[in-house]
């Protein structure tokens, strides 16, 4: 992935979503692009607690007054688990309104389903106040947060996906997700194999403004990995939920299934979504900078010493941070030492094990290229949360001048336990359980996520794990495979 420091505005002849700062008026432009485009269905899209994308439509003719004043929802929804069970929590019963506010600088027509769009909506009380449960408003809060302390951040996730089939498992076991090749990594089989429909994904992906990077077949039979390039860091989120709504919209027109989970086969390599971060200054106006303050070609990682703090506040809060980054029971099937998925708390110099990963610079660009990447992360996380969460822990390495100790340039699951605890290596949290465990004794995060959004996200995720436990792994994947 690379990292060069650009504006992010959508190239031109791009028919994606405009950069804002180049829009006129963000209103007036969402609803001629949706006259343009013969958009008879707009929906409006968020995501849950459970990690879940959901929404409502508007039409077209009515989409002056919602866009104003947002469509009615019901605040128990952000009660629901990933299985469409309600739990009891304060502030999230039967009684009480908000409203699906979209954003109209998000707007952008769905190839997959023909007369449809869809743009990204915030969560507001119907006074027009921001919602503490919103997502989308938490990843505000975190980017002016560090805003605060002169800078930005730029991301962008690296999701992999399982292409196949659904099928009837055997003997009436649930349905299970099987791959549509056998092919080894990166082999030329696999290009083969997958190639029309990876060819539909990506201009459907371009025609939403999404800039495709990369794509190749990963190492799980039937796995993709279709890269996205960085962007500013809500937009980033923005993008990966248009990133899974589109890769899974395609599959189904197409006749084939598509799934983010992080283990939808228990016996093939996991789906991550590798979350990339670097930090810009900002400009006198307060807009993101030119230089990547990570970076220091002096540095034997080029990296700066600002980026090293940042790392120390990843790791100190790791544990914690991964209830929100993995979030599901799934996860954790996939958080394994030596899957190179990264079980331990440590980083690296371009170490596949470590739980951040110092990138190295791209030749010719050794300054604007660097960043660092999150390995415990996947798609069943609310990337929102994710990212937000990301943004306070690295900040709190910024502000406390967190030391992350040496480099860890080897598999730290190679290690005694000796050299282990003298390097501060920990074991990730193995269960879900875990991880809200470690969540709920973060204060920091805790605080940032404040009581009502805490209190309903970990209520959520303990039903999850009772639920899942009393049934058995093809029940987990099916549940899994059919959500992400």
């Amino acid at each position: 992935m690379t990292f060069p420091v650009t504006s992010g505005v959508t190239p031109a002849g791009n028919p994606g979503r405009p950069d804002p700062s180049a829009a006129g008026d963000p209103v007036h432009d969402a609803l001629t692009r949706a006259q343009a485009d013969d958009l008879s269905l707009i929906r409006f899209l968020y995501v849950d607690h459970g990690g879940i994308i959901r929404g409502k439509a508007a039409t077209r003719q009515f989409l002056p007054h919602r866009i104003a004043s947002g469509i009615g929802h019901t605040v128990a929804m952000m009660a629901m688990s990933m299985l469409d069970t309600l739990q009891p929590v304060d502030g999230m019963g039967p009684v009480g309104e908000v409203r699906l506010v979209p954003d109209p600088v998000t707007l952008v027509p769905l190839p997959y389903a023909p007369g449809a769009g869809a743009m990204l909506a915030d969560l507001v009380l119907p006074d027009g106040r921001p919602w503490d449960a919103c997502p989308r408003t938490f990843l505000k809060q975190a980017i002016g947060a560090l805003a605060s302390e002169g800078y930005a951040l730029r991301a962008a996730f690296e999701p992999e996906f399982t292409l196949g089939r659904r099928e009837p498992g055997p003997s009436g076991a649930p349905d299970q997700l099987v791959p549509s090749d056998d092919s080894l990594c990166y082999s030329a089989t696999g290009f083969h194999q997958a190639h029309d429909y990876i060819m539909e994904l990506v201009a459907a992906l371009q025609a939403q403004g999404l800039e495709v990077e990369h794509y190749y077949p990963e190492l799980g039979h039937g796995q993709q990995e279709v890269v996205i390039r960085h962007a500013p860091a809500l937009r980033a989120a923005d993008n990966h939920v248009l990133y899974r709504e589109t890769v899974r919209g395609v599959a189904f027109r197409r006749g084939v299934w598509a799934s983010l989970a992080p283990k939808p086969i228990p016996d093939q390599a996991g789906n991550g979504a590798h979350l990339h971060a670097s930090l810009t200054d900002l400009a006198d106006d307060g807009s993101p900078g030119s230089r990547n303050v990570f970076a220091d070609p002096a540095d034997r990682y080029g990296l700066s010493q600002t980026g090293y703090y940042f790392i120390g506040g990843l790791l100190a809060h790791l544990p914690a941070l991964t209830a929100l980054t993995c979030g599901s029971v799934n996860s954790y099937r996939r958080l394994m030492p030596q899957f190179w998925s990264s079980a331990y708390t440590s980083y690296g110099m371009d170490n596949r094990e470590a739980a951040v990963r110092i990138c190295s610079a791209l030749r010719g660009d050794d300054t604007s290229s660097v960043n660092l990447e999150l390995k415990p992360s996947d798609s069943s996380a609310n990337p929102y949360l994710a990212l937000g969460a990301v943004i306070h822990a690295g900040l709190d390495g910024i502000r406390g001048k967190l030391d992350p100790g040496e480099a860890v340039n080897v598999d730290p699951a190679t290690l005694p336990a000796a050299q282990q605890r003298a390097l501060a290596i920990h074991r990730l949290p193995e269960t879900l359980g875990s991880a809200l465990d470690a969540l709920a004794a973060d204060e920091l995060l805790m605080a940032a996520l404040g009581p009502l959004r805490s209190t309903a996200y970990i209520a959520v995720k303990r039903a999850e794990i009772k639920a899942f436990a009393a049934r058995d792994t093809a029940w987990e994947c099916f549940q899994h495979f059919t959500k992400f």
